[in-house]
């Protein structure tokens, strides 16, 4: 029940490589496992090994080996989902979750492993204000002694996991290194091959983020750094220098397999043929013009008007499988004359999309020439000025500082060029992120899928949050995923929008302890209490929506996946994509009902060791699967 062991991964890729080089050891518990003889390895790796002390360059400080240590080590955690805070839980593919982001991460890792497309996090910058994760959740009972009421007597921390980095503190820059490092190297795991990571940060640590991101991601996938113009002006109050930059740092996971990041084009590799500077005239299009809204269908003929531009077709539009079917002429303010739609038809490079009318894909040649993009000092990336109105327009008093604006994020994500994969933001804040990913998806008929990660810090109690009802800053950011989403759904309807629109719900899951009982005793501290205490291996204020929480990323199984309850000879059961997996936590299940899963199919079926009604089931439950499906994987909590 706990998350993937990093370490025993390395292993494995070692020994593919080197089976030499791996021997056997008893580990900390008396086990057997397998180990890496590093002298045996060295010997593979260079003629000349560096000796133990041996001068060279390295960028190191205090607990950096503790820090390392900590992004491999497995957790036991589990994420429980929150329907009631959720918006359109059941159907959505978004993700919201409240929680230490590290083991988030961890738990994330378990089956998110090479799927992210980009992450955008936005981490406390160490301006001496600011919080910083602590990762030291036990101490011994003399060093509890001093710490101020922060662990309880059995040295569990009790307080949330931050502390202000004052400058004060000796371990000022330590401190932000050792929280930053761990979570830097999990979230690496998590990029697809053609990955990549921007990371908003200021001068404070600037350099010690570089110098990290060239060990984490390696300095040959360093892509650049940007400056990003925060401020319109200048402020006059400034002691030294007017500040206005920060900057964004950029990092891929394979350099050689990222795509030019490029605002010169849409994240659809599409550019428009309506402009609407020019005068509005009549263009003729022959049949056969592509149509992203599905296999068959129609569009009225009429007037619409989608995002700024309007849009006229004389006639009824119908198609068939994805193409128009009969000309029809269309009224707009087009940039390009009839000659070119004749031959963009031709193509097949003109096509009409859901939310931004007529567009066509960009040629191989305008490929080749795309510009790549510079320091983000144009109005098009917004500034602070800007993110508190954006924020403003949402809410009627600002709870946040700082807030990065929508048009940043929106054009970083647009650069990259996705269409339908993860953007991951572990440190979301204000959730900017997640607004962002759905306005680029209204905008282009996307379908990104934003992950948010945010501790649930609890806000200030004089605090402007804290009078209007907000105890965390999480509840602030789902909040803001509502507005933000209803918001930019509204706009769509009133534009008259063609359907499909934009996903604009997300499934809110809080980590907490594992859902299973600690049930594992030695002898000696066993007691025959134990035989009755230990009964039920499930907490007892856990839901079989926990379970099935817990349960799908033990099989490969996104948290975003389908989900529908549905009954089976009066029992609860999950689907989980159609019948993919199939899983009951109901009581007094009995054979018909495991019969009637059997016959379904399901590549994974599971079901609570209690739910068995009684032990004929138990002795049938795998002649039941062997002869209605024998493939399906089955699994008993």
């Amino acid at each position: 029940m706990k998350s993937l062991d990093a370490v025993e991964g390395n292993v494995a890729k070692i020994a593919a490589l080197f089976p030499h080089c791996v021997t056997e050891r008893l580990n900390k518990d008396g086990k057997p496992e397998l180990a890496i003889d590093f002298d045996k390895l060295r010997a593979e790796l260079s003629a000349d090994a560096l000796d133990t002390g041996e001068e060279r360059y390295q960028f190191t400080w205090p607990d950096k080996r503790a820090a390392s240590r900590l992004a491999n080590t497995p957790t036991d955690k589990t994420l429980r989902p929150d329907v009631d805070a959720s918006v359109d839980f059941w159907n959505t593919k978004n993700l919201y979750i409240e929680g230490d982001n590290l083991d988030v991460l961890k738990v994330l890792r378990e089956n998110y492993l090479g799927k992210v497309k980009m992450i955008y996090i936005d981490p406390p910058y160490n301006t001496g204000n600011d919080f910083v994760y602590s990762d030291k959740f036990a101490v011994s009972s003399e060093e509890w002694d001093g710490q101020s009421g922060a662990f309880d007597e059995d040295g569990n921390q009790v307080l949330d996991p931050m502390q202000r980095n004052t400058e004060s503190n000796g371990r000022f820059h330590t401190d932000w290194l050792n929280m930053i490092y761990p979570r830097l190297k999990v979230a690496r795991d998590l990029l697809t091959e053609d990955g990549v990571i921007f990371i908003s940060i200021d001068e404070n640590e600037i350099e010690n983020l570089r110098k990290i991101c060239d060990e984490i991601f390696s300095s040959q996938n360093f892509i650049d750094t940007l400056h990003w113009k925060k401020k319109k002006q200048p402020s006059f109050l400034a002691k030294h220098t007017a500040k206005m930059m920060e900057y964004v740092v950029i990092c891929s996971k394979c350099k050689r397999n990222l795509e030019k990041l490029s605002i010169e084009t849409l994240s659809d590799s599409t550019k428009k043929v309506i402009n609407i500077s020019n005068p509005e005239c009549s263009r003729h299009f022959k049949r056969g013009v592509r149509v992203k809204l599905g296999n068959n269908g129609c569009i009225s003929k009429g007037r619409y008007r989608i995002k700024t531009m309007d849009v006229e077709y004389a006639e009824d539009v119908p198609y068939e499988n994805g193409y128009t079917t009969k000309s029809v002429d269309v009224i707009a303010r087009f940039s390009v004359g009839q000659d070119n739609i004749d031959k963009f038809i031709d193509e097949d490079l003109l096509f009409i999309t859901a939310n931004y009318g007529l567009r066509r894909d960009v040629s191989e040649e305008e490929k080749n020439n795309r510009k790549s993009i510079t320091d983000l000092l144009l109005s098009d990336y917004g500034d602070n000025q800007e993110s508190d109105k954006e924020f403003l327009e949402l809410f009627d008093k600002k709870y946040f500082d700082y807030t990065k604006p929508v048009a940043l994020i929106f054009n970083l994500i647009k650069s990259n060029f996705t269409t339908d994969q993860y953007i991951l933001d572990f440190f979301s804040g204000s959730a900017t992120t997640a607004h962002a990913v759905m306005k680029l998806n209204a905008e282009d008929g996307g379908q990104r899928k934003f992950i948010m990660i945010q501790l649930p810090e609890v806000t200030d109690e004089k605090s402007e949050a804290r009078k209007a009802g907000y105890e965390t800053i999480c509840q602030i950011g789902e909040e803001r995923i509502r507005r933000a989403g209803k918001k930019i759904l509204d706009e769509l309807v009133g534009a008259r929008c063609i359907a499909p629109l934009p996903d604009i719900g997300f499934r809110v899951l809080k980590l907490d302890s594992s859902n299973m009982e600690d049930v594992f005793y030695t002898p000696e501290d066993f007691k025959e209490a134990h035989l009755f205490n230990t009964v039920d291996n499930v907490k007892s204020d856990r839901t079989p929506l926990d379970l099935l929480f817990q349960v799908m990323p033990e099989l490969d199984i996104e948290l975003s996946a389908k989900i529908e309850e549905k009954e089976v000879n009066g029992k609860k059961v999950f689907f989980v994509d159609d019948t993919y997996l199939i899983a009951t936590f109901d009581t007094e299940v009995n054979e018909s009902t495991v019969t009637e899963i059997a016959k379904l199919h399901p590549q994974y079926f599971v079901m609570r060791d209690s739910s068995i009604a009684n032990d004929n089931v138990l002795d049938n439950f795998e002649q039941i699967f062997r002869h209605y499906s024998p493939d399906t994987i089955r699994k008993i909590l």
